[in-house]
């Protein structure tokens, strides 16, 4: 979807995808500042142990521990993470978080991400759901000594119902996800109600199971196509100084995950 911006707007860059093992994640990164990129994207397993070749992290990442985009600036090599910048970025086209409760399902990286960006932009509670209580208070540990947002725990019981007072739902665990696109979130569906803003992190398939219930009940939903669409352009305006056209790389990335709805 980056390239399909760069040829879109005009611009002299490329995109390219690079299969780098952990063994080799230092020479990999030694080779990029040797030939001046304007930086890189990076999976896992590399979003931690990357970071001690960086020489700066920006605020998101320093709390998350993670990163996941690169940006040469000024010579000076900046680790940033764009998960829940991404996130975040859609979710406030839906609805203004600021002074908000959100209800988070699962722990893990993704959850972190979105928990952090959430309290940054002015959450003022989080209930994070999930079967694993050491995860889960993980993440609630994170908000808490680090932002102003206060966090809490709920173990994920079966049929777990959510919180009358939740203004935002989302679920950040992979069920659902393609090809297992049948799985679904084990709660009680009648606990959604309308007033909430619903959104799922999966991209594939957009309007999961998840989210068509709650837009049946009559709420917002945001989907994880917006979301992983946000992402890419965050870090094309990092790296080359220039917005580019979501709605570009959104085609894009449909064509490419062979998505028709």
């Amino acid at each position: 979807m980056a390239e399909a911006a760069y040829k879109h707007h005009g611009l002299h860059y490329r995109y390219i995808n690079c299969e780098v093992s952990p063994e080799n994640l230092e020479a990999a990164v030694n080779g990029v500042k040797a030939m001046g990129w304007k930086g890189f994207n990076c999976s896992l397993p590399h979003k931690v142990s990357i970071i001690k070749y960086l020489d700066e992290l920006g605020e998101s990442a320093q709390l998350i521990g993670a990163v996941n985009t690169v940006v040469n600036s000024g010579n000076k090599w900046i680790g940033e993470n764009t998960d829940g910048k991404g996130f975040l970025q859609a979710l406030k086209q839906v609805i203004d978080p600021t002074g908000k409760h959100a209800t988070l399902f699962g722990a893990g990286g993704a959850s972190r991400a979105v928990a952090i960006e959430l309290a940054l932009a002015g959450v003022k509670t989080i209930t994070v759901v999930n079967r694993s209580r050491e995860r889960g208070e993980t993440v609630v540990d994170l908000i808490n000594k680090n932002t102003e947002a206060k966090a809490s725990y709920q173990p994920w019981i079966d049929g777990y119902a959510i919180e009358p007072h939740s203004d935002m739902v989302i679920n950040l665990t992979s069920i659902g996800l393609y090809p297992n696109v049948d799985e679904q979130l084990n709660i009680d569906l009648d606990s959604i109600q309308s007033h909430m803003a619903v959104a799922d992190c999966i991209p594939n398939p957009p309007q999961t199971h998840f989210l068509k219930t709650a837009k049946a009940k009559g709420c917002k939903t945001l989907d994880g196509l917006q979301m992983l669409v946000n992402q890419g352009v965050i870090g094309i305006k990092y790296w080359t100084g220039n917005d580019v056209d979501p709605t570009i790389m959104h085609a894009a990335l449909k064509e490419a995950l062979r998505i028709k709805e």
